[in-house]
């Protein structure tokens, strides 16, 4: 077979290892890459074969190169997400290389039909961790809905009803997931304390200024802490001031991990449910009375 990938000549000084990297100069990789020769299904063939049998680099790097401008089509059909078209290329060429990995070649499909699904899933993914600092979707389901609901929002606008139900019906998830991930979709990303040259109107409309969590004030916490710390003193030395057995039914019905019931605690010292009653709520109004004071 002639060798009409290894022989390809590249524009302004790119070699071939250099087309690997579109970061450097996209629109040279691109022109690169679509100067490499198709194979033909021969062709195709015997690569693949010489690396699925026989392990040969050599023949998975051809591979790879030759499907390479199929990567940079693919990418440009999700431009309208806001990502370097350099980065999902990257992450296609990723995607390509794996499908050439497990390509085999007696099934009789071509590479390029076995290589879309590998190729999307790394797009896919690469979109879905950097489309927002949140990533906006997590199972399969919220992953194929995410790709799904956005093409038809772009047609649609904000759905109604029916058409969540439709989408919903269509994807086989329930309404209240289409509509969730509608609103995860109609949000954006906003800077927490506000741009550095913004001037004192844009600066009060940051996050920062309104999302202020007093929870963690310090002073407010010492306090807090003091007033907890007081109250506890304050109840032993109320507990203190009981007889032994006044002291032990007031730990035993309040303070226990394991609470006593009346009856349990009547079989403890012989006496009837009411009396051990009584004897708590007297406990209880003299831990109250020294709280009180």
């Amino acid at each position: 077979m002639t060798d009409k990938v290894s022989k390809v000549s590249t524009s302004k000084g790119l070699s071939v290892i250099d087309t690997m990297v579109p970061g450097r100069d996209l629109n040279a990789y691109i022109t690169a890459v679509n100067g490499i020769p198709v194979l033909t299904a021969e062709e195709e063939r015997e690569l693949a074969e010489d690396y699925y049998y026989r392990e040969n680099l050599d023949a998975a790097r051809k591979l790879v190169l030759a499907h390479m401008r199929f990567v940079v089509y693919m990418a440009k059909s999700y431009s309208g997400y806001g990502l370097s078209e350099a980065d999902l290329i990257q992450e296609g060429n990723v995607g390509l290389m794996k499908a050439v990995k497990r390509f085999n070649p007696e099934k009789g499909v071509r590479l390029v039909s076995f290589a879309v699904h590998w190729i999307k899933a790394e797009m896919h993914e690469f979109i879905l961790r950097n489309w927002r600092i949140v990533k906006v979707a997590t199972t399969k389901a919220q992953r194929k809905l995410f790709f799904n609901l956005r093409g038809s929002k772009k047609r649609l606008g904000w759905l109604s009803k029916e058409e969540a139900d439709k989408v919903a019906a269509d994807l086989g998830v329930d309404t209240k997931t289409v509509m969730q991930m509608e609103g995860r979709l109609g949000v954006y990303d906003a800077s927490f304390d506000g741009a550095q040259d913004a001037d004192d109107d844009d600066a009060m409309l940051s996050p920062s200024q309104y999302l202020e969590d007093t929870s963690f004030d310090p002073a407010q916490n010492v306090e807090d802490e003091d007033y907890e710390q007081s109250s506890t003193d304050n109840l032993y030395m109320a507990m203190e001031g009981l007889d032994e057995r006044s002291r032990d039914i007031l730990a035993q019905r309040w303070l226990s991990d394991e609470k006593s019931t009346l009856h349990e605690l009547a079989d403890k010292y012989q006496v009837s449910a009411e009396r051990i009653r009584q004897l708590e709520k007297n406990a209880m109004n003299k831990v109250r009375a020294v709280l009180e004071a």
